[in-house]
């Protein structure tokens, strides 16, 4: 069984599938586990935490996140400011490639763009999907991640371009 004890400990690990994976596998069914999800992925990349992600469902390969609308992630037109979003997007893209690869893959990312489509207000949720990966092969992956907002329109856009290959051991 994997405890909370056990999380806290592995949390500079988290950057690695198995324990992403595992750590889910805990927190999903625990009240407020999509929240406390997201502070530990805020405590391995205490940018990404500014943001306060919510994981509302990881699976392998696939990720949707939200992010609260609070004045902190707000700019001077009372919409979501674009650095927000941009960071909701990398948080996206980055927990649907790491949820994606085998024990032995690592992945960092190379390039981040982002298309704003709309002004963002209220809660966004971010869905990204993985492409699928070759065991032992280095190569650059492009995925995207569409930002929404609760009437489901796609505010925003990210690309991001993730090199993934062997883990160094």
């Amino acid at each position: 069984m994997f405890s909370l004890s056990d999380l806290t400990r592995s949390l500079s690990q988290l950057a690695s599938s198995e324990t992403l994976r595992r750590a889910w596998s805990v927190l999903r069914h625990a009240p407020g586990g999509g929240v406390l999800m997201g502070r530990l992925i805020g405590r391995v990349a205490p940018y990404s935490g500014t943001i306060r992600p919510e994981v509302l469902v990881l699976e392998t390969g696939y990720v949707r996140v939200l992010m609260r609308d609070r004045r902190a992630v707000r700019n001077h037109l009372r919409s979501v400011h674009a650095i927000a979003l941009m960071n909701l997007g990398e948080v996206a893209t980055g927990m649907a490639v790491l949820s994606s690869l085998g024990e032995d893959m690592r992945g960092i990312i190379t390039h981040l763009e982002m298309d704003y489509l709309k002004k963002a207000r209220g809660p966004i949720t971010a869905e990204c999907t993985a492409p699928l990966t070759v065991e032992g092969e280095r190569r650059e992956y492009d995925v995207q991640a569409d930002l929404t907002d609760t009437s489901g329109e796609v505010v925003a856009r990210a690309r991001a371009r993730w090199l993934i290959g062997p883990a160094m051991h």
